[in-house]
């Protein structure tokens, strides 16, 4: 169990003046702090559920994670955002579901202007000067990473750790960028390492066997 520490509160830090990322005012990080291993774990979160909370708690006992940040994106350049709920609802509802004192929900993303996760975690990295940031994904993601914009910048950036999912842990490890990843993939049991080894590394963590997603919650309210 890691002890209790503490954190400076969340300052504004300054623009760099880098197009990625342009300030339209103060960016509001959760707290953090230079030695801390925090968990980045992004979506839409529309809507929030069981699976995502339990993911990140299993992240967190497994690679012994201070914190864990739920980034709620404005939108999924990879997805139809039409009838997608407002940024501050989802943000509202991930915060409900979220309930840990180590679990921060934040829109982040919005205050940076940024559209896709390479830029976002290239801007936190910056601006966050030693943190070890990991980025948490889904195996489902892993199968599909591949798509994902300048997806080996981000592999460079942050190490990455893998959720097992029903259905999807079966071929995510097939998967393009699970190959071309192949050889910085660490053993399971030397997870607790990832948050300290320098990128690219990653590695896939079992024991999570939840068949919720957002998509077929979100298909079932349109049901209704």
């Amino acid at each position: 169990m890691n002890k209790p520490i503490q954190l400076p509160p969340p300052q504004p830090s300054p623009s760099n003046g880098e197009g990625a990322h342009r300030d339209a005012g103060p960016i509001r990080l959760p707290p953090h702090a230079p030695g801390l291993k925090i968990g980045l774990f992004g979506g839409t979160f529309d809507p929030p559920h069981a699976a995502h909370r339990a993911a990140c708690l299993l992240a967190m006992h497994r690679l012994g994670l201070d914190r864990i940040w739920w980034m709620v994106t404005p939108g999924n350049p990879l997805k139809d955002t039409r009838g997608l709920s407002s940024l501050a609802d989802r943000v509202d509802a991930a915060k409900m579901l979220a309930r840990h004192p180590r679990i921060d929900v934040t829109g982040v993303e919005a205050d940076l202007r940024t559209r896709y996760t390479r830029d976002t975690i290239a801007a936190l990295v910056q601006r966050c000067s030693g943190v070890h940031f990991v980025w948490i994904m889904g195996a489902d993601n892993l199968r599909g990473f591949h798509r994902w914009q300048k997806w080996r910048e981000i592999a460079q950036l942050v190490p990455i750790a893998v959720v097992d999912r029903v259905g999807p842990s079966l071929y995510a490890n097939g998967s393009t960028a699970a190959l071309a990843l192949s050889r910085f993939r660490i053993p399971e049991a030397s997870a607790s390492t990832l948050p300290g080894r320098r990128p690219p590394a990653w590695v896939f963590l079992h024991g999570l066997k939840s068949p919720l997603s957002s998509t077929a919650l979100r298909a079932l309210r349109r049901k209704k």
